[in-house]
This record gives C-alpha cells, structure tokens and sequence, in this order.
C-alpha cells in the first residue's frame, strides 16, 4: 500500500516559503560580509587618523627625538574601553623605543616605500587574539643624517564586529518581518486558490453512487475548469453506459419473456402429446422458437457490444464488405439470390473490424431475409454491395430490388424492435446497430428509396 503524498496546499507552502527562507538566510550571510567590509574600512580609515596622530607626538630634537606619548596613548587607549589597543614606536625600524614591545613586524618590510609617509594595513595576531593593525614609517633628522621612524598601531575586532552586527540585525530585522507579512499573503492566496478544490472535493464526497449529473463550478480558475470539464466528460460516459446496461437489460427481459414462454408452452403440450406425429410437429415449433430466442440474444449481444469501448485501427473496409459477401454467399444461393459486389477496390478508414462486420452483416442479413419479398415478375432477387470514397469520407452501401418501405416506414426503421411486417426470423433490431455502429465511427447510417422499386442502407464513413 503506497504512502499518503503531501497535499498540494502543503506543497505549495513548501515550495513558496523555502526559497524565501533560503533567500532570507543567503542576504543574511552576504548582507554581514558586506557589513564587515565597509566596518574593516571604518576601522582603517580610525587607524590612520589614530596613527599619524600619535606620529605628530614625536618631535626631532637635535639629533634625537622628543616623544610625548603619555597623553596621547592615553587618549587613544580610552577611545573605546571595549576595544583594545596596542601600539610601538621603533626608530630605526625595528629597535624598540615605547609601546609594546612584542608587536611583530610589519609584512614586506623590506620591500621599497613606494609613497612616503603612506600608511600600511594588514592583519595580525597579537596574544593569540586576531587584530588588525598598521604601520607608519616618518622620516626625520637632516639631509646628512636622515632617519626614520616607525609607527605601528593595533585594535581588535571588536568594533568591526558590533558595526557589522547592529547593520546586519538593522536590515534583516525588517525583512524578516516582511517574509512574515509575505508568509500570511501567501497562504491566504494559496487558500483562495485551493477553494475551488475543495469545493469540488465536497461535491464530490456528498455524491452517491447512482448521482452521475454534471459537475458545477461557477467561479474557479482555468485550470479547475478544465478538471471539471474532464470530471464531466467522465460523468458523462459512465451515465451513458449505464444507461445502456439498463436499455440492454429491459429489452432482453421485454423481448425474451415471449419467446421463453412461448417454448415452456410448446413443451408442455409436447410432453402430454401422444400422437408421434403431432409430437413432431411440436418438436419443430420448439426448434423454430429456440432458433428465433437465440437470433434475438445475438442481436442483443451485438447492440450491446455497440456501445462498448473498443479500439480503433486503420482498416480497408472495402476488403471488408467484400469478405461479408463471400462469406454470406452460400446462404445468398441457397434463397436463389444474387450476391456481389461493386465500387473501389480499397477504401481505408479508421474503425474496428469487429463492429464494422457486425454491421454490413446485418444489413445484408435483412435484405436476404426480406429483400427477396416483392420482386417485380420477371426480374431476379438482387443484393448489391458497394463502397466507394467520396473526398474524405466513403459510403458503404447494400442495395436490393425488394418490395422496400414507405416513407412513414423509413422514418421508423432505425427504432428498436420495429419491425415492417411479421415474417419469421427478425428481431427488430438490426437497423438499430448498425446505426449505433455507424455514429460510434462518427458516421450516420441512412435508409434511401430505390427506383423503380428496393430499399439502400447506406453507412457515411469518415476516411482515414
């Protein structure tokens, strides 16, 4: 037994909110990269002015230097309590003077200055603890002795952090809220949308078995229009089929009760008959009636498998016509009749072989059996079958030169258990397939007057 899915509702918030999380926790991550940026900028930016402010407390003194720091780390160092600060001067570069004496060496230091008294940025860790710090080197002293002094300035990140913190938590802050209020909209808009379905579901939970009448949507989108239509189509197919078992039923039960009881009548009085001769007699009406019950379960059977769902193929109905006629030939013979065929060779249509055979059968079956009633003095029994192409589609016929039917008659010949006159053997429900066969093929079967006189059943066919 397969798992229960997610419903659609659930998918869709999934499938709506997660890219949102994803994009939230993505602009999250870069927004505090770029916070951090702009901070390691603010930070440089403090470290220069802070630098050079503590290069202008070293003032040259003869061929020394005077160096008045105590106020001025001072103030450097009470900038910000949170944030530590280390600094050293060394002159030359390199030989300690003041400061702490265990800041390392700038990197590159023997590379050339390229611009003087530029300041140099770099990272580096001091007690274990990462910071960012910068070099100054000043020059000092006269043309004949010139000297240079070094500058260099720490502070942790400390302060980068916080800024890139308080700016993070300053922008996502409001686009968390917005992702909520977005959140809401959505789901409010996703159970909108799934109103109609559930609608639909409702419907169709408070249906019963028997209830197969359109399905109605009023307002609903395109695509649950198109559901319904589909659902309907459905609906339609099943109430059609029923309708048919049902038809199929009380025609059987009608037309087979007669039939039966005229049997159980012959019996009886076959079985209390003493005379061998009359018991044949009997015995006969008995075979007749069988032969009538078991033409009449047929002719149910195939308007039954007319409504039916069979597949169609590409298929030379007029090969097919001809194969009838050769096959009914025989019987053609035995009634003094003549059975042929005339038209194309070949004609293709979409079809079933199946149905189509049930078809011409029928109709040739029925001028066989009445066709021959009537014929002018003088003139043979024919039966004529023909199939030629017209354009896109082709018409199938089966002509004879009988009696024929009225006009009143014509009109009534496609009704089930219509019959035009009460010579054994028919059923009434000939005509009745092979119209049924001719429109489940998209075609239409008609009955045409013949001159001087006869009957033509005709089935229009669609080409393939």
């Amino acid at each position: 037994m397969s798992q229960p899915s997610l419903s659609l509702r659930r998918q869709l918030l999934l499938w709506l909110l997660l890219p949102q999380l994803v994009l939230w926790l993505g602009g999250g991550a870069l927004t505090y990269r770029i916070a951090r940026n702009y901070a390691e900028k603010g930070l440089d930016q403090s470290l220069s002015q802070s630098v050079r402010s503590l290069a202008r407390q070293v003032k040259p003194l003869g061929s020394g230097l005077l160096v008045d720091f105590p106020r001025a780390a001072q103030a450097i160092i009470e900038e910000d309590p949170a944030d530590r600060v280390s600094y050293m001067v060394s002159s030359p570069p390199g030989k300690f003077l003041l400061g702490n004496q265990a800041f390392p060496e700038p990197p590159n230091t023997s590379a050339p200055v390229n611009a003087p008294d530029a300041p140099v940025f770099y990272r580096m860790e001091l007690a274990g603890k990462p910071m960012r710090a910068v070099s100054l080197e000043v020059a000092y002293g006269d043309a004949e002795t010139p000297q240079r002094l070094r500058v260099q300035l720490a502070k942790s990140y400390v302060a980068r952090e916080r800024i890139a913190e308080e700016l993070v938590a300053d922008l996502l802050a409001p686009l968390l809220l917005l992702g909520v209020v977005l959140s809401i909209l959505v789901y409010a808009g996703i159970k909108r949308g799934m109103a109609p379905l559930t609608k639909l579901e409702k419907q169709l939970q408070e249906r019963s078995v028997s209830e197969l009448t359109p399905l109605e949507l009023t307002t609903a989108p395109t695509e649950v229009h198109a559901l319904v239509a589909s659902i309907n189509r459905l609906l339609l197919a099943v109430r059609r089929n029923v309708s048919q078992e049902k038809r199929f039923i009380n025609d059987a039960a009608h037309q087979l009760r007669t039939p039966l009881a005229g049997l159980i009548n012959q019996t009886d009085l076959a079985l209390g008959e003493p005379d061998a001769s009359l018991l044949k007699a009997r015995l006969h009406k008995v075979h007749a009636g069988a032969q009538r019950s078991a033409h009449l379960v047929n002719q149910l059977l195939a308007l039954a498998r007319s409504g039916t769902e069979v597949p169609m193929t590409r298929l030379d109905v007029a090969s097919l016509a001809q194969d009838v006629a050769r096959e009914l030939s025989p019987r053609a013979v035995a009634l003094k009749v003549d059975l042929g065929y005339e038209g194309d060779a070949h004609v293709w249509v979409n079809g079933s072989v199946l149905l189509l055979r049930e078809a011409i059968t029928n109709v040739i079956d029925n001028a066989l059996r009445y066709g021959a009633v009537g014929v002018a003095p003088g003139s043979d029994p024919t039966i004529t079958v023909s199939v030629r192409q017209h354009a896109h589609t082709c018409v199938l016929a089966i002509e004879d030169n009988g009696l024929g039917l009225s006009d009143a008659q014509r009109e009534q010949a496609f009704e089930r258990f219509w019959r035009a006159n009460e010579l054994p053997g028919g059923c009434g429900l000939g005509l009745s397939i092979v119209q049924e066969i001719a429109r489940r093929h998209g075609g239409e079967a008609r009955v045409l007057p013949v001159q001087p006189q006869g009957l033509r059943v005709e089935l229009t066919l669609n080409v393939a």
